[in-house]
């Protein structure tokens, strides 16, 4: 049995990470501020005897040991990481930090989950892992897309001086159930404002895309990326690429909702496209999405009508 840590794993994708990890016979080590984090996402697994929940900051160092550390703590919706940018970045260097240091201790491999957000508003589409990017070091979203670029940088460097297992994965948007409703990101908006015949909010005129990956094929890529004798970043999304005014029609439709759409203004240095080249993932992880937009929206669905009945 595995002793593996997973930061930010009361989160969205980190429920699902310590589920399957649970799953697969690992003793699991759950940290977690409880910021964007949520009880309910982990509740199941507290009678657990092989989890363990601790309520910390990883801004602040920890003791433990451990043979694995995903590190998922930092939000990742533009509401949550520029309610407070300066504890945001502090999580991406800081946290980062501590996290490589109690790898380091540990002997331990660590996998950073970054993000497609260091691709800043892209000039290269597809994007590909050699891309630098276009970001802006000084918008609003710099706090996030700067701080997860910074994290890589430590991860290579403590990976170069230190001799450190390190695992960049560069994660594209990402749906499903123990979504937060109020995380402020286009498919819990659309899917929540659609089961209440609400308007559809589409910022911008909606001819931006995006490319939407199911939780569960994400955390299938993760566990292979920790698995590997790969260092990254290599991206993990899936490539299915669609605009967001198309997105919403598609959440009307599987709704059956009487949703309105509406335009509003587009937030600064918000992207204009986002689609992940998965070939490295392809070829050396023998990783691709297998859940189609359809099911998978059908079941986060599912999971917002259960939310929203007992609130």
């Amino acid at each position: 049995m595995k002793k593996i840590l997973v930061t930010g794993g009361a989160g969205f994708i980190g429920s699902h990470l310590c589920k399957r990890l649970l799953d697969e016979n690992n003793i699991v080590i759950c940290i977690d501020n409880f910021f964007t984090g949520r009880h309910k996402n982990i509740e199941q697994f507290i009678q657990n005897p092989n989890f363990r929940l601790i309520e910390h900051d990883i801004i602040n160092p920890i003791d433990i040991e451990v043979d694995e550390i995903y590190n998922l703590a930092c939000p990742a919706s533009p509401p949550h990481y520029q309610y407070d940018p300066i504890k945001t970045m502090k999580t991406s260097v800081l946290g980062v930090m501590n996290m490589l240091d109690l790898a380091k201790q540990n002997n331990a491999k660590i996998l950073q989950a970054s993000t497609s957000e260091v691709y800043g508003d892209p000039q290269v589409h597809p994007q590909i892992e050699n891309y630098w990017g276009n970001v802006n070091p000084i918008g609003i979203r710099s706090c996030y897309d700067e701080g997860k670029r910074c994290a890589e940088t430590l991860m290579m460097d403590y990976h170069r001086m230190e001799g450190i297992d390190t695992k960049i994965v560069r994660i594209f948007n990402t749906y499903g159930p123990n979504m937060s409703p109020d995380d402020g990101r286009v498919v819990s908006n659309f899917i929540i404002q659609a089961l209440k015949n609400e308007n559809i909010t589409i910022y911008g005129d909606g001819t931006q895309t995006r490319s939407f990956c199911y939780v569960d094929d994400l955390v299938d890529g993760l566990i292979k990326m920790m698995n590997s004798d790969l260092i990254g970043p290599i991206n993990l999304g899936n490539p299915s690429e669609r605009t967001i005014l198309d997105f919403a029609k598609l959440i009307i439709k599987i709704t059956n909702s009487k949703s309105k759409i509406i335009h509003t203004t587009l937030p600064k240095d918000d992207p204009t496209k986002r689609q992940p080249d998965i070939t490295l993932a392809r070829e050396k992880l023998n990783w691709q999405p297998k859940i189609n937009i359809y099911e998978g929206i059908d079941k986060t669905v599912k999971y917002f009508k259960s939310f929203l009945s007992c609130n």
